[in-house]
């Protein structure tokens, strides 16, 4: 029976040791840690112990591991505007993070009739798409695609989308009267799973976002982040 605990003994000497470096501020977030070689010898325990503690604390948020690389500690995870609409550049500048983004789609399109129910509009009406990949550091955190009514935004193809973000244009362009959202915990798709560069078993924040302006429907978005990257948070006063 001693022999049958001790691995987990050691796993668990190992993880708390780690935990402690990190609160401690010895290990800073993005700061890496030593490999699960070098614990290994460390403590005097398998290999398999060493990957045992660093699984779980992978899968606590206490560390990221990076296939090839090795393993990093966790920058805390940011709190993100829920009921107030703003850009995730200011969001990221906010948690001391640097925004970037890759445009994968800009175009004009006809309406699909689901998204055209969405939206108010007809089937095959014009409509604007963007997919807009939104990283911190190059790591990334956001998959935003959007289908903007061109009558509120007719410039909205124009526009360069590396120096301004759709959400900071729109506000300015289109002033919100009305929003809607809807928020799930999703598995996202695997397209999605590779823009983002995650595991299939990653969970997702999938955040549906409809506003108005004019009197109406002026967006559709469809918004997801991988759940130990972003989290969101709200706070209403009311008038």
């Amino acid at each position: 029976m001693a022999g049958s605990e001790q691995p987990f003994a050691l796993y668990d000497k190992i993880k708390k040791s780690v935990i402690k470096d990190i609160e401690s501020g010895k290990f800073k977030p993005d700061d890496k840690i030593p490999s699960e070689t070098k614990l290994a010898g460390y403590f005097n325990a398998s290999r398999m112990t060493a990957n045992r503690a660093l699984k779980e604390l992978t899968e606590e948020g206490r560390i990221i591991r990076v296939q090839g690389v090795g393993s990093f500690v966790a920058r805390p995870k940011p709190d993100a505007a829920l009921l107030e609409i703003k850009s995730i550049a200011k969001e990221i500048a906010n948690w001391g993070g640097v925004h970037s983004s890759k445009i994968l789609v800009l175009r004009q399109e006809k309406l699909t009739r689901d998204i055209a129910q969405k939206m108010n509009l007809k089937p095959d009406d014009p409509i604007f798409h963007s997919i807009i990949i939104h990283s911190d550091q190059g790591i990334p955190v956001q998959y935003s695609e959007r289908f903007i009514n061109p009558k509120v935004a007719p410039h909205y193809l124009e526009q360069d989308f590396y120096k301004i973000t759709p959400s900071d244009y729109l506000l300015e362009v289109a002033p919100i009267q009305e929003a809607e959202h809807i928020i799930e915990a999703v598995k996202s798709k695997i397209q999605i799973r590779k823009y983002l560069e995650i595991k299939p078993d990653e969970p997702c924040i999938s955040l549906k976002r409809r506003t108005w302006s004019f009197d109406m429907v002026a967006t559709y978005s469809i918004i997801i982040s991988p759940g130990s990257r972003y989290k969101l948070t709200g706070k209403f006063m009311r008038g």
